[in-house]
């Protein structure tokens, strides 16, 4: 096993040393981008880190945005120069340095019809180009993200054939950064923590909290832990105030439909429907590369007890399909959707108002009882979310490390582009494991049977689940369904792989002990 591997056995020995009163300089409590940015920031200062998830690597929130990298744009529209400034940057470490291999350049496609007046379509080309000007300030050079330009209608429909050319006068088109998995970015994140060190124990559970210790549980076994460290971070999102009664947070929904393969004629170009009424807001259809097309985004506040798994109502399913059909030939319908999914943002809250008006600015803020909460802020932005809460750890606790490191570290897998494009891998190996690819192909070349698909609707191998349990942290088909396959995204494709992972998943796990 290489010093990257999370599976069963290292779960145990690092739990039990934990338990045997280990101490750590920073326990952790929460695995989704925050924490698991805060442990490897941690990591790579060369400090002591445990990381407790009461579920799986990516269960919440992280695994349920747009896939998408933004470069500030909105926030730019808003005016709030310096978190555009600062989303801008972020994208450009991820896409550049950080995790070249799981983010590409999406095309943005905004087709303008007689209706759209031309102050409209003067303001968003306003909008693109300072929003380049953004990209320009950030370093990122125009060959990751080309610059915005105008098109004529002819060849909007060629990049987008399912478009309505009734009225259309042309489009604006432009660039922002994609990923190809949300949920994966969180488990590179983790497992690259765990190269430097880090404890990452998912299915444990934290109790109750203060400025040194957690209590926790292993749901595995029902045992209880006491984590003592020298201080304790709470980067659990939007279910913060569950563990931290002084935080305040107003969760807001954000919708997804998952459209069939072929639903929607828009080829690999993402296309952006303004919503009726709206200046500034746009519903979007992003392409997938399993095929699949994503259509968002919501902007809802939500009240009473939080969800762990966000269902999406019935008026999001009416309102993204009404908003997206204005710009294509053949409406959407109910028929075309596959599957949905919903995240939870975690705003700070605010003075009333629309969620979609609150901040997604983030912050440290330290309790009572001297625990640090991470709030806010955006998937983004989680690299600097986790400077800033280690940095605050440090002051805290009187620990002593330089400074972060991880504008320059690359997470496991990552390599220059031009590096990527050379590596001896199925393209679709590459563009989720980067340079790690080729392990995952030899698992097939040594046992032919772990090359073939887990089923016929997915390319998805069974080399892959085997790779999940084995280096991933996998504990069960839910964690490799759900989380580090995506097959769960549409229900259908999970149900038709499910035997065959988890006759994969007993294997490997047997294999462990």
């Amino acid at each position: 096993m290489t010093p990257g591997s999370l599976n069963a056995r290292r779960r145990e020995r690092e739990l039990a040393a934990l338990d045997g009163g280990e101490r750590v300089d920073l326990a952790v409590v929460g695995g989704g981008v925050t924490g698991a940015g805060i442990a490897l920031d941690a990591a790579a200062r060369g400090l002591s880190v445990a990381l407790i998830e009461a579920y799986d690597l990516a269960y919440g929130t992280s695994r349920w945005s747009s896939k998408l990298v933004h470069g500030g744009l909105r926030y730019l529209a808003k005016g709030d120069l310096a978190l555009a400034h600062e989303s801008a940057v972020e994208r450009g470490i991820l896409m550049t340095r950080t995790a070249p291999h799981l983010t590409r350049a999406i095309p943005q496609l905004f087709p303008m019809y007689r209706k759209t007046s031309r102050g409209q379509q003067a303001f968003i080309m306003t909008g693109l180009v300072a929003g380049d000007g953004l990209r320009r300030a950030a370093g990122t050079p125009a060959s990751v993200l080309p610059r915005p330009r105008s098109i004529p209608a002819a060849e909007a429909l060629a990049l987008a054939p399912g478009l309505s050319p009734q009225g259309l006068r042309g489009a604006l088109l432009a660039y922002d950064g994609a990923l190809t998995d949300d949920a994966r970015l969180v488990v590179s994140l983790a497992r690259t923590a765990a190269s430097r060190g880090a404890k990452i124990l998912t299915r444990v559970e934290a109790l109750r909290l203060d400025a040194g210790s957690v209590l926790a549980r292993d749901r595995l076994t029902g045992r209880e832990v006491e984590i003592h460290a020298g201080q304790v971070i709470n980067a659990t999102g939007v279910w913060a105030g569950e563990l931290a009664e002084s935080v305040r947070l107003r969760p807001s929904r954000g919708s997804h439909l998952i459209l069939a393969s072929g639903a929607a004629a828009i080829g690999a170009t993402s296309v952006n429907v303004p919503v009726p009424g709206e200046n500034n807001r746009f519903v979007f259809l992003l392409p997938q590369p399993d095929g699949h097309v994503f259509v968002g985004v919501t902007d809802e506040p939500i009240d009473g007890p939080i969800p762990r798994v966000p269902s999406v109502p019935e008026s999001d399913v009416d309102f993204l399909l009404e908003v997206a059909s204005t710009a294509f030939t053949r409406p959407l319908t109910r028929a075309d959707v596959a599957g949905s999914f919903a995240g939870l943002r975690p705003l700070v809250e605010g003075d009333g108002g629309r969620s979609a008006d609150l901040s997604r600015k983030h912050a440290v803020v330290t309790g009572a009882d001297g625990v640090l909460t991470v709030v806010g802020g955006k998937l983004t932005t989680y690299r600097k979310m986790a400077e800033d809460a280690v940095d605050a750890a440090l002051k805290r606790s009187g620990l002593h490390a330089g400074p972060s490191t991880t504008s320059r570290l690359p997470l496991l897998g990552a390599a220059p582009r031009s590096r990527l494009s050379t590596v001896e891998a199925p393209a679709r190996l590459v563009a989720k494991y980067g340079t790690e690819a080729p392990r995952i192909a030899a698992l097939g070349e040594v046992d032919p049977e772990l090359g073939l698909p887990v089923s016929e609707h997915t390319d998805i191998s069974a080399a892959e689940v085997v790779w999940a349990v084995r280096h991933e942290g996998a504990l069960d088909v839910e964690d490799v369904l759900e989380r580090r396959t995506r097959l769960g995204l549409v229900a259908a494709d999970a149900e038709a792989a499910r035997s065959r992972v988890q006759e994969l998943v007993d294997k490997s796990l047997a294999g462990l002990t």
